[in-house]
C-alpha cells in the first residue's frame, strides 16, 4: 500500500472539515421541504450516496418535477452554509497535515463542494501553505463523481497517479482514485458507515492520524 506514494489528495468535507452535523441538518431540511420524514446520522450514512439526484430521488420517494433538483440544491447549500461557522476541522488535521510536510511528502486538496465556495473556507482555516493545489469542483459531470475531477487534479500538477493515495470518507472517493490509477485510504469519521467503505476493498482508518500512519507504516 505504501511503497511509492509520495502525494495525498485530501478529501474535504467529512475528512478534514468535521461538518457531519452540518450535512444531515441541510439534508434534513430538504427532506422536510419535500414532505419526507427526517433521517438521523446513522441512518444516514448506511444510505448516502452518489450520484445525488437519483439518491435524493429515491429518498424523497418520487421523481424531480422541472426545476425542483435547482431548488433542493439551492436550498440545501444555503442551509449548509449557516452552519458552516459551527464547523470545525477534524482532529489531528493541521498537526497531520504538518508531519506529512515534514516527513517530505506533498499534498493537495479536492472536493466536490463548488470552488467559489470552498477556497475562502480553506483560505479561513489557514490551510492553503499546506497544498500544491486546492481544487472544488469547477464544473459539472454525468455521472456525478469525483473520477474525472481527480483525473484533471493530478494532470495540472503533472503528478504521476501511481504515486498518489486519496484520502476520503465515501466510497466514491475510492471510484475516483481506481479510476485515475491511485490508490485510497477511507477514513470512517464522515457520511458513510465504516462497514459500506469496507466494502470498496481500500483501507479505512479511523482518525487522520491512522490514515497516513498506514502510509509510514
Amino acid at each position: 500500500m505504501r511503497e511509492g506514494v509520495r502525494h495525498i489528495v485530501w478529501d474535504w468535507n467529512g475528512t478534514l472539515l468535521d461538518d457531519n452535523h452540518a450535512n444531515l441538518a441541510a439534508a434534513n431540511h430538504v427532506c422536510e421541504m419535500f414532505g419526507a420524514p427526517p433521517r438521523e446520522l446513522e441512518e444516514w450514512r448506511r444510505i448516502f450516496r452518489r450520484p445525488l439526484l437519483p439518491f435524493y430521488e429515491e429518498l424523497l420517494g418520487r421523481s424531480f418535477a422541472d426545476g425542483e433538483w435547482e431548488r433542493l440544491d439551492t436550498a440545501y447549500n444555503s442551509y449548509y452554509r449557516r452552519l458552516l461557522p459551527s464547523c470545525r476541522l477534524a482532529d489531528g488535521a493541521l498537526e497531520t497535515l504538518g508531519a506529512w510536510r515534514a516527513a517530505g511528502g506533498t499534498q493537495s486538496l479536492l472536493s466536490m463542494a463548488a470552488h467559489d465556495h470552498l477556497v475562502p473556507v480553506i483560505t479561513e482555516h489557514g490551510l492553503v501553505p499546506h497544498f500544491t493545489r486546492v481544487d472544488g469542483r469547477r464544473h459539472d459531470t454525468g455521472a456525478d463523481s469525483k473520477a474525472e475531477h481527480l483525473v484533471n487534479h493530478l494532470a495540472a500538477q503533472d503528478i504521476d497517479p501511481a504515486t498518489v493515495v486519496l484520502i476520503g470518507d465515501i466510497d466514491d472517493d475510492a471510484h475516483a482514485a481506481r479510476a485515475a490509477g491511485a490508490r485510497a485510504i477511507l477514513v470512517a469519521t464522515g457520511l458513510m458507515s465504516r462497514e459500506r467503505l469496507e466494502a470498496t476493498g481500500h483501507p479505512v482508518a479511523d482518525s487522520l492520524t491512522e490514515a497516513v500512519r498506514m502510509l509510514h507504516g
